[in-house]
Parts: structure tokens; sequence; C-alpha cells
């Protein structure tokens, strides 16, 4: 029997689970694998002891529809830049070529990393020094480069329209304007599709920085002597014309990037200054990537564990599944980190939110 590891890294999501479930029912199907699961993405190899577990169907019964992921994740464990602690102090290191000789030593054939840009472009690192790995596309964000979509991004974008439902009543029994703070990092996608769903009158994203004049004028159309509502749905990366992101270094060592939020906060405070306007602020946060996966996640983590396993069984290491045009296809862990995926000024999501007089901030 031949043994493949499995793991999710990064960020949380909803879909998480099926993709487990798909790799250990395919393999299962097959009958030449065993299939394992790294607690904690890359920990679970370079802990000692190890913390590895055995996927049996048993452990992986209806998993499907919970949602985050069994075999636990971490955002703070890159083997690039593994932190540790030596005589007291913090430092990072590169557990890379550790990491290699540990999942040989340990008789694994194959790697499946479940994650997003940030996890792949350390999959591509890790398959250009000798591992055989495969990846599968996740992110709420949507903004990993060369898929339509990733695991995790539709579900997310549910809980957000469901949450902006929820508060255009209260928004237009109190005459007021409500912003809502949704999660994106640097893209819009998550923003831009549920301010269409709910029917917001303003979505800021990233990708279009905003004018202040153009989104006071447009909410003063909106009142009349005090009368009236909007609903504003801003992206976390959202930024003026004139300004930049609102975000904060992290003081958490192996983590990186920069921590986002407190941009609906800002631009609520210069709608109260010039419009008078009774102005509240709802950040969903860590909401977003909760709950149980919708239908389309759960379809789509089927579909990418299976195919993630054919990649393994083909010996086609390096590549990724992704959903393009409506099929599964792989591109190389190469190209879909070759690039950050924005959404794109001529897309049809924009086209559309201006047809319907949703107004972008520019």
């Amino acid at each position: 029997m031949k043994k493949l590891l499995l793991l999710t890294s990064g960020g949380d999501c909803p879909g998480l689970n099926g993709v487990i479930r798909a790799v250990v029912k395919a393999a299962e199907h097959d009958g030449n694998w065993q299939v394992y699961g790294s607690r904690r993405a890359y920990c679970g190899v370079l802990e000692t002891p190890n913390d590895i577990v055995h996927l049996t169907n048993e452990l992986i019964a209806g998993i499907h529809v919970r949602g985050g992921t069994i075999l636990e994740t971490v955002n703070k464990g890159n083997p690039i830049a593994f932190p540790i602690n030596v005589d007291g102090k913090h430092l990072l290191v590169d557990r890379s070529k550790e990491l290699i000789e540990k999942l040989a030593e340990l008789g694994f054939d194959a790697v499946i990393n479940i994650g997003g840009d940030g996890s792949h472009k350390v999959s591509q690192h890790l398959f250009e020094h000798g591992l055989n790995i495969v990846g599968v596309p996740k992110t709420i964000d949507n903004d990993l480069y060369g898929t339509d979509y990733t695991i995790g991004f539709q579900t997310a974008v549910d809980t957000a329209t469901e949450a902006i439902d929820r508060l255009i009543p209260t928004a237009q029994s109190h005459n007021r304007v409500i912003i809502t703070e949704v999660m994106g990092r640097d893209a819009g996608w998550i923003c831009l599709h549920s301010a269409i769903a709910a029917g917001a009158e303003v979505a800021l994203i990233p990708e279009i920085p905003y004018d202040i004049e153009v989104i006071k004028a447009k909410l003063a159309s909106r009142f009349d002597k005090g009368h009236g509502f909007a609903n504003i749905v801003i992206s976390e990366g959202a930024k003026p014309v004139a300004g930049g992101v609102v975000s904060k270094q992290s003081n958490e060592l192996g983590y990186e990037n920069p921590v986002l939020g407190g941009i609906a906060e800002e631009l609520a405070s210069q709608i109260r200054v010039a419009l008078d306007l009774d102005v509240r602020v709802t950040v969903l946060g860590h909401i977003q990537r909760g709950g149980t996966p919708n239908a389309f996640d759960r379809v789509l983590a089927a579909e990418f564990g299976v195919q993630a396993f054919e990649l393994v069984k083909q010996g086609r290491f390096g590549f990724i599944p992704v959903s393009k045009d409506g099929e599964i296809k792989p591109i190389s862990l190469k190209e879909a980190t070759s690039e950050y995926r924005f959404i794109p000024s001529e897309h049809s999501l924009i086209t559309s939110a201006r047809a319907m007089g949703i107004c972008l901030g520019y």
C-alpha cells in the first residue's frame, strides 16, 4: 500500500472537511493507497512526536457537512520560515529540507496540501526541492489565480449576504446608514458578490479606490430631511483615493501578513461629519469563515478532492485542480501562484453593479 499525507494550511473555511472525505473515499475506491492527515498543517510532521492520524472511513464519516477542518490548521506554520524558540529568543528558520526528509523517513509517497495563495507558494517551493506534492485551492477570499472559484468562497458570500439582508430592515426602520465590513484581503470578490446579492447601495472594493465625495453624493440622494436609509458593503482592503489600507502589523511570530480591519469605522466617521447622518458599523470578521458549507462548496470540495487524488495516482506532482469555465482541470502550482487574482476592471460584476445603480466609490 502506498501512503498519502493530507493537510490543511492557512486560514480555515467551509468545505475543507469535504475535500478530506473525498480524498479518503477516492483512495478507498482505488484500493492501493492509505491516507493519513497531518494536524495543524506541516506542524504535525515537524513536531516531536509526530501528530499524524490515519484517516479511516469511520473518522471521515459525515464530516462534509461540518465547517472547519478535523485536521486543524495554522497560518504560522510555514516550513520555509518556521517559528521556533531558542534560549528564549523567537526565530524563523527554514525547515523545508528537514520536512522533506521526515516525510521520506515516514514512508509517504505523496502529499496533498489544501490551501490558498500563500500556502501554495510553499507547495511550489517544496515541489522544486523534490517533494511529491499536489495542491487543492481553498480560501474564502477567492483570490487564487487560475481558478474561478475556491472552496469556502460561496459559503462566505452566503453568510455575508444573509447578514446584510438582516441589516437592511434595521437601516430602514431607523433611517440609518449601515456599513458592513467584509473580508477578502486585497480582492473584493466577497464584497461585490454580497453587495449585489443583498441589493446594497454602495460597494467599496480594494480594486477601485473610493472618492468620499462620490459616496456623499450617493447618500445625499437617499435621504430627504432625515428620512431614508442606505447600506454600504466595504471590503477590509478598500482604501480612499488619497489614502491607504487600514491595517496593523501582526505581532505573531510566523504570520507575515498585515492584519486588515477598521476601514468601515474610518468611513463612518467621515460620513457622520459630512452629512450629519446616523451611521452604524458591523464587522463580520471570522463569522464568514464558519458554519456549514453550502451545496456549491460541498460539490466543489468533492470534485477537487477526487481530482487531486487522480493527480497523485498519475504522478502529476506540482499541479493543482482548478475550476475554470465550469470544468475541473489541472494547472501547475507555479501558474496558480504566478499572480494575485484581483477583480479585473472590465469584469461583468463591476459592469452589472454600475448598471444597477450601485455606487463603487468612483
